[in-house]
């Protein structure tokens, strides 16, 4: 087909220099394509190249504990991809021998391996004819064929993977698939497309409708939820603070935090030092408390915005640690895995 052809011959020219694409190793193609996801490259890239130094075959990542998994992982966001990482990793390693699956249906069965990534590694690495479907495909797929169903609704999704299915060029899958997602990236961008000097100009339906700038279209997303964050940083002698590890299945899964109050709304200074958190902690040790910075530090997930404070509790005393609680050296506290919002605040706080 004239299409696929044109995208592949574009992209020979066009394409970017990338370390997974120097390689058809099933290892190394999964972690980048896991690191990816909803990733850009130019932030992925560094990730990759740390993953792939310490660890550089599946039976080393295996062998990992998962805090240092998460660690290295922090930054990235969405750290259940991590934690099916390592998960994904230890079973190929311990059950598969290290062998990874050779199909595209089996690839599916590994935990955290979706539709797109199990087509990704099965086309690249073993040159079976599926289609690889992300963001850059409905787009460019969208548009060159102006196709106007919602790419997130159960419809698009089966039309879009039926099409991808009819245009995939079946005697060069893993160029192909490469080729289109890259085409989505650099040429038919989200915001200003280079329509005029794009290959795919003459036949792209949306071009000749002037519907480019509309599509793909896509529902609107469920409503964003607000959270206040009220964490406690303790200065204990200005050498130990305190930490505890997130357990149950929401965000930040097995990453270290300070302690904290979440609250339905913002509260004030009183209400913190109120609260029976601190004073479950402190107890009857003397303390100072204040605000870090009045203003908020929002940070925004998919589909929830944290508005955070950071209230600073010193004392001389050692205050009451919990079971689920550690004192620590300040110095140290780099060590732990943490989400990159308390990253931020420990190296302009702590500065260690």
């Amino acid at each position: 087909m004239i299409f696929s052809k044109k995208l592949i011959s574009w992209y020979l020219q066009n394409k970017r220099s990338m370390p997974w694409r120097e390689t058809t190793d099933p290892y190394r193609i999964w972690l980048s394509e896991i690191i990816l996801q909803q990733t850009r490259v130019a932030q992925g890239l560094p990730y990759y190249l740390a993953f792939t130094e310490q660890y550089p075959t599946v039976f080393d990542l295996a062998d990992a504990d998962e805090e240092q998994v998460l660690k290295l992982w922090q930054g990235l966001g969405y750290y259940s991809r991590a934690r099916n990482l390592h998960t994904t990793a230890k079973y190929v390693a311990n059950d598969l021998n290290g062998v990874f699956p050779t199909s595209y249906k089996d690839l599916l069965q590994l935990k955290g391996v979706g539709d797109y990534t199990a087509s990704a590694i099965a086309s690249i690495c073993y040159d079976e004819v599926v289609p690889v479907v992300d963001g850059n495909v409905y787009r460019v797929l969208s548009r060159y064929f102006n196709i106007s169903t919602p790419i997130n609704s159960t419809e698009g999704i089966k039309e879009f993977k039926k099409m991808a299915i009819q245009v995939i060029d079946p005697e060069q899958p893993a160029t192909y698939n490469q080729a289109i997602m890259e085409f989505g990236a650099l040429q038919c961008k989200p915001q200003n497309p280079y329509c005029i000097v794009c290959p795919l100009n003459e036949s792209c339906e949306s071009l000749q409708k002037g519907t480019v700038t509309s599509l793909p279209v896509k529902l609107k997303k469920l409503k964003v939820k607000k959270r206040y964050f009220n964490y406690l940083i303790f200065s204990v002698n200005d050498r130990q603070t305190i930490i505890r590890q997130r357990t149950g299945k929401g965000i930040w899964q097995n990453l270290y935090e300070f302690p904290l109050i979440e609250s339905d709304k913002d509260v004030d200074l009183e209400y913190i030092t109120k609260h029976s958190i601190v004073k479950d902690i402190v107890g009857e040790v003397s303390y100072d408390i204040s605000v870090y910075k009045e203003e908020f530090t929002v940070h925004k997930l998919s589909h929830q915005h944290l508005y955070t404070r950071f209230y600073i509790i010193r004392t001389d005393e050692i205050p009451k640690i919990d079971e689920g609680s550690k004192l620590v050296p300040i110095d140290e506290i780099k060590e732990y895995p943490v989400p990159i919002l308390l990253g931020n605040f420990i190296d302009s706080f702590f500065k260690v």
